[in-house]
C-alpha cells in the first residue's frame, strides 16, 4: 500500500525535518479542535469518536486500493489490545486538552518514549543499559519540572496527561510486537477499523447531536489528524529518528502558539524547560535504539 505522502528515498534529514514539523503543525490543529469542542460541551468520549470515525473516513480511499489482503492476520487478538490502547490513549488526552493548558498538556506527552523504553525492558524483555536508564530517569525529571509536586498541588489533569503517554506508550509496544510478524500496512488498517467502533461504543452514552459547525470541525480535525499522522510515518522513513525527532518540538510551539491566539493561555518557563528536557531525553533514546539496531545488522 502506498503511503498518502510519498517521498523521496533520497529525501534525507532536511525532508524528514520539514515533514516533522508539518506533522506537528496538523496536531497542533487536531488539539485546538479539541479544546474547542470541549468548550462547547462535547464530552471527550464523543469527541475521540468523531475524530476516529472521520479520520477512518479519510483513509478510506487508501484501505480500498489495497483491498483485503492486508487485513490477513495471525494476531487480532493483539490488534484488538493494540486498538483498545490507543483508544484508552486518546480519550484520556482529550480530558487533559479540555481541563487544562495545552501547552502543558502536550508536552507531557513526549514521555510516550521514556514509558516505552521502561516497557520494552519489563514487557518485552529487550536488554536496555545504563546509558538509555540515565536518560530514562532525566526524562522523568523533565516531567517533575512540568508537575513540580510539593511546590504547586499536582492538579488531576496533569496525572491524566501522564496516563495518556503511558497508553501511548503500551501503544507503541504493541507495535513494536505486531512489527516482527505483521506488515504495517496490516496494522494501520487494522488500528482505523478497530478503534472506531470501539471509540462509539462509550461515546453513546454521552452523545449529543452536534451542530454542523460541530460536525464540520470534527470533519477537520479527523482529517488534519490523519495527515499528521501520515507526515509523522514518512518523516521517520525518510531520517533516523533521532535525527528528525527533535523537530517535534515544533508541536508544542504550534500547540502554544494556538492556545495563546485562541485562548489567552501563555505557557510558564517550566513548561517549556520541561517539555526540553523530556524531549531531550527521548531523542537521546531514539539514538541510542538507531545506533544499537546498525550494529545489530552488521
Amino acid at each position: 500500500m502506498r503511503s498518502l505522502f510519498p517521498t523521496s528515498p533520497s529525501g534525507g534529514v532536511l525532508n524528514g525535518a520539514l515533514l516533522m514539523i508539518a506533522s506537528g503543525a496538523g496536531f497542533a490543529y487536531m488539539a485546538v479542535c479539541v479544546r474547542i469542542l470541549g468548550r462547547e460541551g462535547l464530552d471527550p468520549f464523543q469527541v475521540a469518536f468523531l475524530r476516529n470515525a472521520f479520520g477512518l473516513l479519510a483513509m478510506l480511499p487508501w484501505a480500498l486500493r489495497t483491498g483485503r489482503g492486508a487485513l490477513r492476520t495471525r494476531r487480532l487478538g493483539l490488534h484488538l489490545l493494540r486498538a483498545v490502547v490507543g483508544v484508552t490513549a486518546m480519550v484520556l488526552l482529550f480530558f487533559a486538552m479540555t481541563l487544562m493548558p495545552l501547552a502543558e498538556a502536550s508536552a507531557l506527552t513526549f514521555l510516550a518514549p521514556v514509558f516505552a523504553t521502561v516497557g520494552a525492558a519489563l514487557l518485552l524483555g529487550e536488554t536496555v543499559r545504563l546509558r538509555r536508564w540515565a536518560a530514562v530517569a532525566v526524562g522523568f525529571g523533565g516531567a517533575m519540572l512540568i508537575l513540580r509536586p510539593g511546590i504547586e498541588t499536582v492538579q488531576p489533569a496533569a496525572l491524566t496527561a501522564v496516563a495518556a503517554a503511558l497508553f501511548m506508550a503500551l501503544a507503541v509496544l504493541c507495535v513494536k510486537s505486531l512489527s516482527r510478524t505483521e506488515s504495517s500496512n496490516t496494522a494501520v488498517l487494522y488500528m482505523s477499523l478497530l478503534m472506531t467502533p470501539l471509540s462509539l461504543l462509550p461515546a453513546l452514552l454521552v452523545w449529543q447531536w452536534p451542530t454542523p459547525g460541530q460536525w464540520m470541525l470534527g470533519l477537520a480535525m479527523g482529517l488534519v489528524a490523519t495527515v499528521g499522522q501520515q507526515l509523522l510515518v514518512r518523516a521517520m522513513a525518510a531520517a533516523d529518528a533521532s535525527l528528525v525527532m527533535p523537530f517535534d518540538f515544533a508541536r508544542l510551539v504550534f500547540i502554544a502558539l494556538g492556545a495563546y491566539l485562541l485562548f489567552g493561555e501563555v505557557p510558564d518557563l517550566w513548561t517549556w524547560a520541561g517539555a526540553g528536557v523530556i524531549l531531550g531525553s527521548a531523542a537521546y533514546i531514539a539514538h541510542r535504539e538507531s545506533r544499537l539496531h546498525r550494529e545489530d545488522r552488521t
